[in-house]
């Protein structure tokens, strides 16, 4: 279900490397981190291990587990964390992904769908995010096309010869004007005849809806428009569905919940630093960005993504689609490396799959 930039094979630690002694107290360390923060030694850990080990015997294994890159003292002699390296092994070959609750299930369903009635998609992604927030304590987020927007009207009007404006206008009031080159020797009335021909269908759908329903009406034969006429209709869906970071929404909720928990004056510089990274939005757009371009859950842990690597962030995050089925966004959570992964990757990809079939007809 999950999927990440760095293939762990990459990271020359397989789960043969470790006996089951080793996988053990891997475990217990990183579960230990996962829910307290803190390192821990060997003598807690002899303590927690469900086989009888002396604290020797655990250092002896920790320390090989430190060689393998899997975990590091942050001071000396103090206890072990894991590394980022450590993390991602573990997500990938120890942790085992629950099922949600069926509280959880409803909880979602009810929050996300009581946002649908409004009929706004931005509405819906917005609380899809703020649930997300709430339930993870973390900061929700959201990455979509502007032309998800439902439509209300189109104009294309003539600026030169060779040079039109096409003016849309959605019904929360958005307008997106482009600058469109159209063929030589253009009659007006093919300006005029595009205009009508989309307004005619445009009401209420997304800009992707729409474009499918053209190119079913002129694959069908249902559209008898001249050669021109449809050249400036498929100039105007392209020039709308540029794709590009500018046409990008990045929706977040919940920075607040990022500031919970701060156990040290690096914790509030590492959240700092993450603030700045959504502020700028554009990288988080990027980044997200390539989440769109593969199926299920994807993870990315600290430096292996560039945006999050003086953060320390994780980021999970899951495609969701349109009522074609093709892929028109990403929702998921940022928060520190220590997330509960295995409650909140189920959790992300539910979500996604709600919002998923809410955008269906």
């Amino acid at each position: 279900m999950a999927s990440h930039d760095i293939p762990i094979g990459a990271t020359q630690v397989s789960l043969a490397a470790l006996n089951e002694r080793s996988r053990e107290i891997f475990r217990q360390i990183v579960e230990s981190y996962l829910a307290t923060g803190s390192p821990v030694g060997s003598r807690n850990l002899s303590r927690l291990l469900p086989i009888t080990l002396s604290p020797a015997s655990v250092r002896n294994v920790m320390s090989d587990l430190e060689q393998l890159g899997l975990i590091y003292a942050p001071h000396t002699s103090a206890g072990r964390l894991p590394t980022e390296l450590g993390l991602r092994f573990f997500v990938d070959a120890l942790m085992q992904i629950g099922d949600l609750s069926e509280q959880d299930r409803r909880s979602i369903e009810a929050q996300v769908a009581g946002a649908h009635t409004s009929k706004s998609l931005e509405a819906v992604l917005t609380e899809a995010s703020q649930m997300l927030s709430g339930l993870t304590r973390s900061a929700g987020v959201v990455l979509t096309a502007k032309t998800n927007v439902r439509l209300k009207h189109v104009e294309f009007v003539r600026l030169e010869p060779q040079r039109a404006l096409a003016v849309l206008v959605a019904e929360d009031g958005q307008v997106e004007n482009r600058v469109l080159n159209v063929p030589a020797g253009l009659p007006t009335s093919s300006l005029t005849e595009a205009s009508n021909f989309l307004n005619a269908r445009i009401r209420g759908k997304t800009l992707a809806e729409l474009r499918g329903e053209i190119e079913r009406a002129v694959t069908e034969g249902q559209a008898e428009l001249d050669q021109l006429t449809q050249k400036v209709i498929a100039a105007g869906l392209a020039s709308w569905s540029g794709g590009d970071s500018a046409e990008r929404q990045l929706i977040v909720r919940g920075h607040a919940n990022l500031l919970e928990d701060l156990r040290a004056l690096e914790d509030l510089e590492r959240v700092r630093s993450l603030f700045d990274a959504l502020e700028t939005k554009r990288g988080v757009i990027d980044l997200l960005g390539r989440a769109e371009r593969a199926d299920g859950v994807r993870i990315f842990i600290g430096s292996e993504n560039k945006l999050f690597s003086l953060s320390g962030s994780s980021t999970i995050v899951a495609p969701y689609r349109d009522s074609q089925g093709r892929i028109v966004g990403v929702i998921g959570v940022i928060g520190p490396t220590r997330l509960n992964y295995a409650r909140v990757i189920p959790m992300v990809d539910y979500t996604a799959r709600v919002v998923s079939r809410l955008l269906a007809p």
